[in-house]
């Protein structure tokens, strides 16, 4: 048997792992200080219900544009250089952050531009999205990708716990330190995948139109139950259970904590979650992969109704970092399984559908929560959201028995046997 190689021997996958850790801590300070300043600017006018139901739209902009994109940006990631993709959508980052940047040093950011600029991150997440997801597997040996799935992830979520906490007290420093900081790491993780050398690109489909082969990619995921069973569990639960743009209400109205205390709630889930994937890293999940999720996923949505209850600012922390492992190993386990079952010329395509579905939990889930807010008040919102996300957990172990019956992350043999309608095979 071939030794595994660990994918931080390999150059270009340590260049796109720094580049995705310096990106998304760009990303999550941004998010926290967009959010932050929204709700700021709202509640000079505006009662809590109604400036939280504007932080929640801040979520629905984002994801507009996303829902309207998946068709083309998975066909892009699949056709065109992803590192070419990635790089593009980085450089639209780092000037929508140096014209948030200017507009606060100038003191004329309003909430108009604060929707606009939320507007043209969901685009450039929709692109950077399938084509960071489907570049990881080309730069490591396929024996190597979970391990290699587990570390990218723990770039993510390291970047999640530092960019709330950066972005959070630098901005209670001084707001122009902030997106100075956000800029530079942006331009830092362009400069980063400019390292990672030629990767292999799937066989042009040129026989089939472009449109089927977008219908390919929904068909592949309606076909494949446990990876459909997977996406749409994410769906709902987040969707549901998802509390961090009702975040900011915590630390202002409360928990009393401000800017401060905001950043370190927002850093939890990371913080549970890079623990995580720490551990996968060097402990790969390798027996009972789809019952350690249902299980994971049931033990999140417990730990968002206890952060719903708590008035204890260290009780809200602790809710939100055992949250955010228990999400880390749901996570893990879904990314694994959908890109060992995706053969490589559909990874960009299904990567797409996936991102959808998780920018719908995230996102529109946002929205989902300041409109529950707005009748229910937050705490209302979120003890409804996780008692919700425990029924659908429950209610898809019924459904889809494939989740229960998946033992480790490799395909039936069948999958790669029998190729696919319109599929290339790899």
């Amino acid at each position: 048997m071939a030794e595994i190689v660990h994918p931080l021997r390999i150059a270009d996958f340590r260049a796109y792992w720094l580049s995705r850790f310096a990106g998304t801590i760009a990303l999550s300070a941004q998010g926290i200080i967009i959010g932050w300043q929204v709700y700021g600017i709202a509640r000079e006018t505006m009662p809590i219900r109604e400036a939280a139901f504007l932080l929640g739209m801040i979520g629905l902009v984002q994801f507009v544009p996303l829902f309207l994109l998946t068709p083309v940006v998975g066909l892009a990631a699949d056709t065109f250089d992803r590192r070419w993709i990635v790089r593009f959508t980085t450089l639209l980052l780092t000037v929508n952050a140096l014209m948030l940047g200017v507009l606060t040093w100038i003191g004329d950011l309003s909430l108009p531009f604060l929707f606009v600029a939320a507007g043209f991150v969901g685009v450039a997440r929709a692109f950077a999205g399938p084509a960071y997801s489907s570049l990881a597997p080309n730069l490591v040996p396929r024996e190597s990708l979970p391990t290699a799935i587990a570390i990218s992830t723990l770039a993510w979520q390291t970047g999640t716990i530092a960019g709330p906490s950066v972005g959070g007290l630098l901005y209670a420093i001084h707001p122009d330190v902030a997106y100075a900081t956000v800029a530079a790491l942006f331009v830092l993780a362009l400069g980063l995948m400019f390292l990672i050398g030629k990767v292999p690109q799937p066989p042009a489909q040129t026989d089939r139109h472009p449109m089927q082969r977008i219908l390919d990619g929904f068909r592949y995921v309606r076909a494949n139950r446990l990876v459909l069973a997977t996406i749409t569990l994410d769906l709902f639960v987040v969707l549901l259970a998802g509390a961090t743009a009702l975040l900011p209400i915590y630390a202002r109205d409360i928990l009393h904590v401000g800017a401060s205390g905001l950043g370190f709630l927002a850093a939890g889930m990371g913080i549970g979650a890079a623990v995580a994937s720490l551990w996968f890293s060097f402990r790969p999940m390798k027996s009972d992969v789809g019952r350690k999720m249902l299980i994971a996923v049931l033990i999140f949505a417990a730990a968002i109704l206890t952060f719903g209850l708590s008035t204890n600012f260290y009780l809200s922390l602790v809710a939100l970092i055992v949250a955010g492992a228990a999400d880390m190993v749901s996570v893990y386990v879904r990314t694994s399984l959908i890109q060992l079952h995706t053969p490589d010329a559909m990874r960009g395509r299904v990567s797409a559908v996936s991102q959808l579905t998780i920018s719908a939990s995230n996102e529109l889930g946002e929205a989902e929560s300041g409109l529950l807010a707005s009748l229910l008040g937050p705490v209302g919102a979120v003890v409804f959201g996780g008692c919700a996300a425990i029924g659908i957990t429950l209610l898809w172990s019924h459904l889809f028995p494939e989740l229960k019956r998946a033992r480790t992350f490799d395909p039936p043999d069948m999958l790669e046997a029998e190729p696919q309608h319109g599929v290339a095979q790899p």
